[in-house]
């Protein structure tokens, strides 16, 4: 499959970032930004080995655990366990559940916390959740006296290949997603995949768009895979949960590679986003999840790619197939062209009056 309607460089397959088996179950992907590389380490069962992972890792000084009440609840408390059996300070901050808690009061509260607890310099973040958890935890590092030290441990699918790799981290505002935040890499990245069980099924579902993503843009053999394996990914079979989340992160972390700051060619992860984002914008954040509408947005901006003469009608329809057959919506919801256009102008991406 070639995927006519994006851009050329995003055509061909990506090269493996760097990528070695730990054993059987387990992968390391290296995210190669010089000084500021780091390692993502998906692993079953990592969780419970933070405390030994940071320890090595040279952090020493206290930790705090971002996450909110519904995580915290299944996660915290061993993870908690295992950083003060490594002999760190660990304490958690707990915030509400969900986009509508993105927002600069989650991240007040964060540095508040930090402030009280006598947080410095060589103290250490660590964002356990989704998208959103990471996305405060990052910022609020990132600005904490001009930058501490975070970890990403991401519980969710969006998150583990997608949103805790890159850097970007923000919030969001009343006219748009995303638009306050900095660019600000983690130090490390432990993804657990056996954290996905205990997701709600719509979350895990969700996190399937993200992955049909990477295969559109970047890899013909890995969308392939995706619609050989589909049903296994569905049912959580851990070999090709392992291999799609290694895949994932290895395109992602090639992309970012070559442009850290979204200047050119990052400008493709966006696939499906601008679409995407006014739709959850439209819906107060409320009515679609994130990957539910990154799904909606992949198969019509391919439409529109097809209209436009840039997209093959077969890319467009396997596309449509695929997110389908992952139980993901593909139709616009009942909204007019205006207020959709309208609330594509407030894209972080617009640049010149363009939308991208």
């Amino acid at each position: 499959m070639r995927a006519g309607c994006l851009a050329e460089r995003a055509q061909e397959t990506l090269p493996v970032t760097n990528t070695h088996a730990l054993h059987a179950a387990a992968h390391c992907v290296t995210v190669p930004l010089g000084e500021r590389s780091y390692d993502i380490r998906i692993q079953p069962g990592i969780l419970g080995e933070i405390g030994p992972c940071l320890s090595a890792f040279g952090v020493k000084d206290k930790v705090g655990v971002v996450t909110n009440s519904i995580v915290g609840r299944h996660y915290a408390p061993g993870v908690l366990r295992s950083l003060r059996a490594a002999g760190l300070d660990a304490s958690t901050i707990v915030l509400p559940e969900g986009e509508r808690a993105k927002s600069l009061r989650s991240v007040s509260a964060i540095l508040d916390a930090l402030i009280k607890a006598r947080f410095e310099r060589g103290s250490v973040l660590v964002a356990l959740g989704g998208g959103v958890i990471g996305d405060l935890t990052g910022f609020a590092a990132s600005i904490y006296m001009r930058g501490i030290p975070f970890v990403q441990v991401p519980t969710t699918l969006v998150a583990q290949v997608d949103s805790s790799v890159g850097g970007k981290t923000g919030v969001n505002h009343p006219l748009g997603k995303n638009l306050i935040g900095t660019f600000f890499q983690p130090r490390l990245v432990l993804v657990d995949p056996d954290t996905l069980r205990t997701l709600p099924p719509r979350e895990r579902v969700a996190g399937l768009a993200e992955v049909i993503k990477y295969g559109v843009i970047a890899d013909q053999t890995f969308f392939a895979y995706l619609e050989q394996h589909m049903d296994r990914l569905l049912k959580l079979e851990a070999e090709p949960v392992g291999h799609v989340i290694a895949r994932s992160c290895e395109i992602k972390a090639s992309v970012v590679a070559q442009d850290e700051r979204e200047s050119d060619l990052r400008r493709v992860l966006n696939y499906g986003h601008t679409i995407g984002h006014a739709l959850e914008s439209l819906g107060g954040y409320r009515k679609l999840i994130h990957g539910e509408a990154v799904a909606i947005g992949m198969v019509q901006e391919a439409d529109l790619a097809r209209h436009l003469g840039r997209c093959a009608s077969d890319v467009v329809e396997r596309q449509r197939t695929l997110v389908r057959r992952a139980g993901l919506p593909d139709a616009l919801p009942n909204t007019t062209f205006v207020r959709l256009w309208t609330a594509m102008q407030h894209d972080k991406k617009v640049a010149q009056g363009r939308v991208f």
